[in-house]
């Protein structure tokens, strides 16, 4: 955390190719932050820009990396060799849930760690199995950590925090709003090597972060399903524009 403090606005424009406004902005964010960053680590959470080491690489890599991470939990795991984001509706059918059951746990297994959003349905799904396999999971959230979102996710998010990872842009006191979950989703395709969508309906915002993994270069797989399921009119168009369908384990496996 000492390296982005020796920066003048002028060097950090400069060093990474910022407007002036930008640099600025970065510079006061920076130096007015530094008075929380005390209280934060005492709340045990971590605070991580490109300047550190244990910023995630994948992050690196694509278009418009948040500049700030905030991270509760064991940060080794945002450097897994293996990395699968797994995400999907918020109302999960029968099949999409019991699909999930089937194809995960042989990638959890031999090391992928589940990447997802801590939503309703299919995100909690996924992180659950996780745990029960006695893998590795990430949830990225579209708020700061004071404010759980969903709020029955209370639970999952105490155990995360504590042996998995929760991460997020956004510092502890920023409250959910819906333009923030979009812009979260950008950070779970980076993290991950392969997404992964059971089931979407034609504007589901899993759909997003499929397509913005495709501008990140990631590979899109999908579940396919019946042409009479709402819950699977998104995935079948994907299926359609060339993601590949998943039908057994191995098809999730790198």
């Amino acid at each position: 955390m000492e390296l982005p403090y020796r920066f003048s606005a002028t060097e950090l424009a400069g060093n990474f190719s910022l407007s002036s406004n930008k640099a600025s902005t970065l510079y006061q964010y920076l130096h007015t932050s530094s008075k929380t960053y005390e209280s934060y680590k005492a709340q045990g959470i971590h605070i991580l820009t490109p300047f550190d080491n244990d910023y995630p690489s994948r992050l690196s890599q694509i278009y418009d990396p948040p500049w700030v991470l905030y991270a509760k939990g064991n940060i080794d795991f945002l450097h897994t060799s293996s990395s699968l984001g797994v995400v999907g509706t918020r109302t999960p059918t029968t099949y999409g849930k019991e699909a999930l059951q089937y194809l995960l746990p042989s990638s959890i297994n031999k090391g992928s760690a589940i990447v997802s959003g801590m939503a309703k349905g299919t995100d909690t799904l996924a992180h659950k199995l996780a745990i029960k396999e006695q893998g590795r999971t990430i949830a990225v959230l579209g708020s700061g950590f004071h404010h759980i979102y969903p709020r029955e996710n209370e639970g999952l998010f105490n155990h995360m925090a504590v042996n998995h990872l929760l991460l997020t842009e956004y510092p502890p006191y920023i409250p959910p709003r819906k333009w923030q979950f979009p812009m979260r989703n950008r950070i779970i395709s980076g993290l991950s090597d392969v997404i992964f969508v059971s089931e979407a309906g034609e504007r589901s915002g899993s759909l997003i972060t499929a397509y913005q993994g495709l501008e990140q270069g990631k590979e899109v797989r999908t579940l396919p399903g019946s042409v009479f399921s709402s819950m699977s009119k998104g995935t079948n168009k994907l299926i359609k524009e060339g993601a590949a369908p998943v039908v057994l384990p191995e098809d999730l496996l790198q």
